[in-house]
């Protein structure tokens, strides 16, 4: 039976746990190539064997998305191994500290816009070449409700995906008129490291799996996915436009 994602090249960022860890199995499954990125040599290794035993391909390229020359050289090699790229996804993300706005330093503030903003726009940049070339290019980028809610006391990280949203519905109005769909995903409460930090005391056996979640985002990185500049609320299961205040 014909994979929907056969032949198709998938860079997953931030993909050695949680929900990219998720994603890129279920990508493999749905037949991609994998290009898994993440600072953790081990949880990559991890990953491969996870997709090997599904039958699926994968390369792994440890890298600290801090490092935009470290992007750039992943975009010139892609561009040299493949000539295209079929689909984006940026997963990659930092909570950061949880303080009030006042008694958080700099240094915090911008390591969390370091990886959550200003790699996403580094990866922009080095991969639209890419995606343009391939004859379905589609990027999901992973948001928050943090970013709307203006949630207290994870002011940087709250920030820093509002800002995400804005950088990514911008790109979606500039390749509106390309073959390049460009869309968010806010998967909200799930089982994941970072939510544990977050809420210590929830029990997450009533949180939803990073497996469940990435069942969801598959689909928008198919050639049949035809929305863009749409934010996809996994749990109330809609696609949203996004609207000017009233």
């Amino acid at each position: 039976m014909t994979k929907p994602l056969a032949d198709r090249i998938a860079l997953v960022t931030g993909a050695s746990r949680g929900i990219g860890y998720a994603t890129a199995i279920a990508l493999a499954k749905a037949g991609a190539h994998i290009v898994a990125t993440a600072r953790t040599q081990g949880g990559l290794e991890e990953l491969d064997d996870e997709i090997r035993k599904s039958g699926g391909s994968a390369t792994l390229v440890p890298l600290n998305l801090t490092d935009s020359d470290g992007i750039a050289r992943l975009g010139a090699g892609l561009h040299e191994r493949y000539g295209k790229l079929d689909i984006l996804v940026g997963n990659a993300g930092v909570l950061g500290p949880s303080s009030p706005v006042g008694h958080i330093e700099l240094k915090a503030f911008t390591d969390v816009m370091a990886i959550n903003v200003s790699a996403n726009f580094q990866l922009i940049r080095c991969m639209e070449p890419l995606l343009k070339q391939s004859d379905a290019g589609r990027a999901v980028f992973i948001t928050s409700g943090a970013a709307n809610k203006a949630t207290a006391y994870v002011s940087p990280y709250a920030a820093s995906k509002a800002a995400l949203e804005t950088l990514a519905r911008a790109w979606a109005q500039e390749t509106a008129n390309t073959k390049l769909r460009v869309n968010l995903f806010n998967p909200g409460p799930v089982r994941t490291r970072m939510r544990a930090t977050l809420m210590p005391g929830e029990d997450p056996a009533t949180l939803e799996t990073a497996e469940q979640v990435a069942e969801l985002i598959v689909p928008m990185c198919a050639p049949g996915w035809t929305e863009t500049g749409k934010f996809y609320d996994y749990k109330t299961r809609t696609l949203m436009s996004f609207r000017s205040p009233a």
